[in-house]
């Protein structure tokens, strides 16, 4: 592997960590509900009854969620990007552009919510994975049209 290659690890590594980082904010805002707030067994009754009891600190949770939905399709990426030697400079720069929109998406949605701004982050996000994708399935044609 060429340390281009290798490079495109280091924004997969930091998305890792902000889904960790995350987890732990959901854990500590959880904690702190549960002991500010003693659960009772209604309270976990059902799926509907837990929700009502976390909804205070229920946009960590979302937030994480969220960060199994489009980022399954860049950690799916990643090793394809890896295998075909595709991983070029202009892709590792589209998987940070990816990875700091994702982070700015993570401070609004858990700190202001602002929907807005907070929509328009997710769509870019989106966006420069797409153009990713696109990338790899360019580089495919043309390397299979090559051959021909």
């Amino acid at each position: 592997m060429s340390q281009m290659n290798l490079a495109i690890l280091w924004p997969t590594v930091a998305l890792a960590a902000l889904i960790f980082a995350v987890w732990a904010i959901l854990l500590c805002k959880r904690f702190a509900h549960i002991a500010a707030n003693r659960p009772t067994a209604a309270n976990f009754a059902h799926s509907e009854a837990v929700g009502r009891y976390f909804r205070p600190v229920e946009r960590p949770a979302q937030n994480l969620a969220n960060l199994f939905e489009m980022p399954v399709l860049y950690f799916a990426l990643v090793p394809l990007l890896l295998v075909t030697g595709s991983a070029s400079g202009g892709q590792v720069a589209l998987a940070w552009a990816f990875v700091t929109l994702r982070l700015v998406h993570t401070v609004i949605h858990i700190g202001p919510n602002t929907i807005r701004t907070r929509a328009r982050i997710y769509i870019a996000s989106s966006a420069v994975l797409f153009a990713m994708w696109l990338g790899l399935v360019i580089d495919l044609l043309v390397r299979a049209g090559a051959r021909m």
